[in-house]
C-alpha cells in the first residue's frame, strides 16, 4: 500500500483534472447554484412588490427542467412516435430530434439580467435614437385585468427597435416574453437574447414534430401565466400597413391551453416612428417579393459609426418621434362568450383592427400623406392648412403634435424628410423626389387606416 507508483506526467494531469471536476460536480457546483438560486429569489420577490403582474414560477424554472416537461410531455411523445414511423428511423432518434427543438425553443429567464441590465439598456437606446412618447394608455381597461389572467401583448412590427421600445415602456407591467424570429439565433446574440427571456421560433419550419413541441412550450407557458408579447403578422411590414394576421402564435395560445385554465387577456399595442432604420431595406425586399432582407455589417456598421461621429462633433440629432400605445384589453373567455365556435381567424382580425386603432400619428407620416394626397408640390403654409384639415379627421385617433403647435409639428416632419433627401424645395412648393416616393408611401401606409375608416364613414 505504501509502495511507490510512477506514471507519467500527462496521465498524472488526466487524473488530478477528473478529481477535480468530479470534486465541483459534487461539492461545489451545488453550492454555487444554491448560493444564485437564492440570490435570484429575493430579487424576484421585490421585483413582485412593484410589478403590475408578478413574474410566474413558470418563468424562474431551470431550463433543465422545463426542457425534461416538454420533452416528456405526452403529446410531444405521440409527435416523436409518429414522426420516427413516418421517416423510417428509430424512436430514440426522433427523440433526441425533439430535445434539440426544445433546445433551441426554452429560454433560460434571468431577472437580473433582464431588469438590471437590459431595461437600462432599452432606455438608454430608445432615448437616444428617438424623442420617446406614449401614446394612448388604457390604464382603467388593462387596471381591471383578472390578476390570475395570462397577458399577451400583441403588436404591430414596424423596426427591430420595436423589442426594445416596447420592454422599455411595458418594464413597470411585467418581463415580456417575446417570440423571436431566426434572425436572432446567432452566437452571442441568441444566449443574450433567451436570458432575456424570450423564445425562438422558426417561421418558416414544415416539420410536424417541431410545431408540436413549439405548440407545446407556448401552451405550457401560456397555462403558466408567462406575459407574453407576439407580433400578429408574422414579421417586419414591408411597406409600412399593417397586414393580415398570421396565426401560427395565436393558434397555438388559443388552442394549448387547458380548457379550464387561467383566462388569457390580449393586450394591443401599436407602434410607429418618425423613422424606421430599416426602411429603405424592407421597401426594397418588399418590391423584389420576397423577405430576404440584403443588409449587410458593413453597412451597419458604418451607419453606427456616422452617428458616433456625429455625436462626437456636437452634430448629432434623435430621428425624430417614437411612440407606443396600448390600447383596450381583449379577453379571450369574453370573446369566445360572444362569438361561440368563431374561428381564429376572426380574433386575429378584430385583433389587428383594435391595433390599427392605436397607431399613434406622428410627423413624418402625416406629412408624407399630406404630400402624397396632393399629388402636386404644396407650399409649406398650404400643407400646414392641410394638415390642420387631416386632424380634424382623424376621429379619435392619437396624434401626437410636438409642443401642441400644428406649425412646429409640420416643421419636423419636414425637417426629417429634406434631411434624408425625400423632399426637396421648388418655386411652387415642396415636393417629393421622384426617386423617393416610395418610401413616402412606406409613411404614409402607416396611418392609411384611418384615412380609410373615414372614407367609408363619410
Amino acid at each position: 500500500m505504501t509502495q511507490t507508483v510512477e506514471l507519467p506526467l500527462w496521465l498524472l494531469v488526466l487524473i488530478l483534472l477528473f478529481a477535480a471536476v468530479t470534486f465541483a460536480s459534487h461539492f461545489l457546483f451545488p453550492s454555487v447554484r444554491w448560493f444564485f438560486r437564492r440570490r435570484m429569489e429575493r430579487v424576484v420577490n421585490r421585483l413582485n412588490q412593484r410589478l403590475e403582474r408578478k413574474i410566474e414560477p413558470f418563468k424562474l424554472a431551470r431550463r433543465y427542467d422545463m426542457i425534461q416537461r416538454l420533452i416528456y410531455d405526452p403529446e410531444v411523445s405521440k409527435a416523436i412516435a409518429e414522426h420516427a414511423r413516418e421517416n423510417g428511423i428509430p424512436e430514440n432518434v426522433a427523440f433526441e430530434k425533439a430535445k434539440r427543438y426544445a433546445r433551441e425553443i426554452v429560454p433560460s429567464f434571468s431577472a437580473t439580467a433582464y431588469f438590471g441590465i437590459a431595461i437600462r439598456l432599452a432606455k438608454l437606446l430608445s432615448t437616444a435614437l428617438y424623442r420617446v412618447r406614449m401614446g394612448r394608455f388604457d390604464a382603467e381597461g388593462i387596471g381591471r385585468i383578472d390578476p390570475d389572467a395570462t397577458v399577451i401583448f400583441v403588436m404591430n412590427h414596424r423596426s427591430n427597435m420595436d423589442y426594445v421600445l416596447v420592454t422599455w415602456l411595458a418594464a413597470e407591467q411585467s418581463a415580456l416574453s417575446y417570440a423571436v424570429g431566426e434572425w436572432a439565433r446567432v452566437w452571442p446574440l441568441s444566449r443574450l437574447i433567451r436570458t432575456m427571456g424570450a423564445y425562438f421560433i422558426r417561421r418558416r419550419s414544415l416539420n410536424a414534430l417541431y410545431r408540436r413541441v413549439l405548440a407545446r412550450y407556448v401552451g405550457m407557458a401560456t397555462d403558466g401565466g408567462v406575459t407574453q408579447a407576439v407580433f400578429p403578422e408574422g414579421g417586419l411590414s414591408l411597406d409600412g400597413a399593417l397586414a393580415k394576421p398570421k396565426l401560427g402564435i395565436l393558434k397555438y395560445i388559443i388552442e394549448e391551453r387547458e380548457p379550464d385554465g387561467r383566462d388569457v387577456v390580449f393586450v394591443p399595442v401599436a407602434v410607429n416612428y418618425d423613422r424606421v432604420f430599416e426602411d429603405r431595406i424592407l421597401v426594397a425586399a418588399g418590391k423584389a417579393g420576397k423577405r430576404r432582407f440584403g443588409a449587410r455589417i458593413s453597412v451597419v456598421a458604418g451607419f453606427v459609426l456616422k452617428q458616433l461621429w456625429l455625436w462626437i462633433t456636437r452634430r448629432y440629432h434623435r430621428h425624430g418621434y417614437a411612440a407606443v400605445s396600448f390600447g383596450a384589453p381583449v379577453s379571450l373567455s369574453a370573446f369566445q362568450r360572444e362569438h361561440p365556435g368563431a374561428p381564429v381567424e376572426r380574433l386575429g382580425e378584430r385583433l389587428m383592427a383594435r391595433i390599427g386603432q392605436e397607431v399613434p400619428v406622428l410627423p413624418v407620416p402625416m406629412v408624407a400623406h399630406a404630400l402624397l394626397a396632393a399629388g402636386t408640390p404644396l407650399p409649406e403654409a398650404e400643407l400646414r392648412e392641410v394638415l390642420a384639415g387631416m386632424t380634424d379627421s382623424l376621429g379619435q385617433a392619437h396624434i401626437h403634435i410636438p409642443r401642441e403647435d400644428l406649425a412646429y409639428s409640420v416643421e419636423v416632419g419636414l425637417r426629417i424628410l429634406r434631411k434624408r433627401g425625400l423632399v426637396r424645395d421648388t418655386a411652387e412648393g415642396i415636393e417629393i423626389v421622384p426617386e423617393e416616393r416610395d418610401l413616402l408611401v412606406y409613411y404614409a401606409n402607416s396611418i392609411r387606416q384611418f384615412f380609410a375608416d373615414a372614407a367609408q364613414n363619410g
